[in-house]
């Protein structure tokens, strides 16, 4: 990735489902040369997926239990 490629900088942004209040603040540190500070909010909204991500796994884990238990106690077809 070109880092001086705003459009493709925009594009991940997007892709990674940053929020445009997100992105301009992105491109307000990237404009005053801060990238120390571009590196912590990348890993602030890293940090905030991977809370997502945790808990949808939980609900998966949740259902698996559900149906393991459901299997031991139906009669198979």
């Amino acid at each position: 990735m070109d880092l001086k490629n705003n459009q493709e900088i925009l594009q991940n942004l997007k892709d990674a489902d940053c929020s445009n209040e997100f992105i301009e603040e992105f491109f307000k540190m990237k404009e005053s040369g801060s990238s120390k500070q571009l590196i912590q909010l990348l890993y602030k909204h890293k940090a905030c997926l991977l809370d997502g991500l945790h808990e949808s796994q939980k609900k998966v884990d949740c259902l698996d239990y559900l149906i393991f238990k459901l299997n031991q106690v139906l009669p198979p077809k």
